[in-house]
């Protein structure tokens, strides 16, 4: 054990950082979302087992930089930069995926408005809701509303305005 990770952490380590660098750069830049973002999450995940190694086979060195003002520092700005990301917006929302923001408002939106989207009436996309086997008894209902009286979710309601043509 001890040979394979002297052999293969920092290499490891490398290799995973790397993946971790090229994706997160393409997410950052919106480019190719749903290739990098499960490669990023899952491999960065990975990426801490051979962190872990390269830390157990360097313990003593690595405690030495903590005698030192660089590590302190190095932390301490690391923190701080860290902060802004995890404290909520002013107007309440916590940031996050806005995609998930838009779906959360559709899902609290009347079939009314819903088929303003779509460019339909309402009967129209009532039919189209229904068609998707989700009960619908009135256009003035929230899609949440319809998830409910047909005993979906609002994530199965969105799946069901996805097969709706425009």
């Amino acid at each position: 054990m001890l040979s394979f990770v002297s052999r293969y952490a920092t290499p490891l380590i490398t290799g995973l950082f790397m993946v971790s660098l090229v994706s997160g750069i393409a997410l950052f830049f919106h480019v190719g979302g749903a290739t990098f973002h499960g490669m990023h999450e899952w491999l960065s995940m990975v990426l801490i087992v051979p962190f872990v190694a390269h830390i157990w086979k360097n313990w003593r060195p690595f405690l030495n930089y903590f005698k030192r003002l660089p590590m302190t520092i190095a932390l301490a700005l690391s923190v701080a930069a860290a902060i802004p990301f995890a404290i909520p917006s002013s107007d309440g929302s916590t940031g996050g995926n806005p995609l998930v923001a838009v779906a959360g408002a559709v899902q609290n939106a009347p079939v009314t408005a819903v088929a303003a989207l779509y460019g339909k009436t309402p009967e129209d996309m009532m039919d189209a809701l229904k068609s998707q086997g989700l009960t619908v008894t009135s256009p003035d209902q929230t899609l949440l509303e319809v998830a409910s009286a047909s005993d979906k979710s609002g994530r199965d309601v969105i799946f069901a305005l996805a097969q709706v043509k425009r």
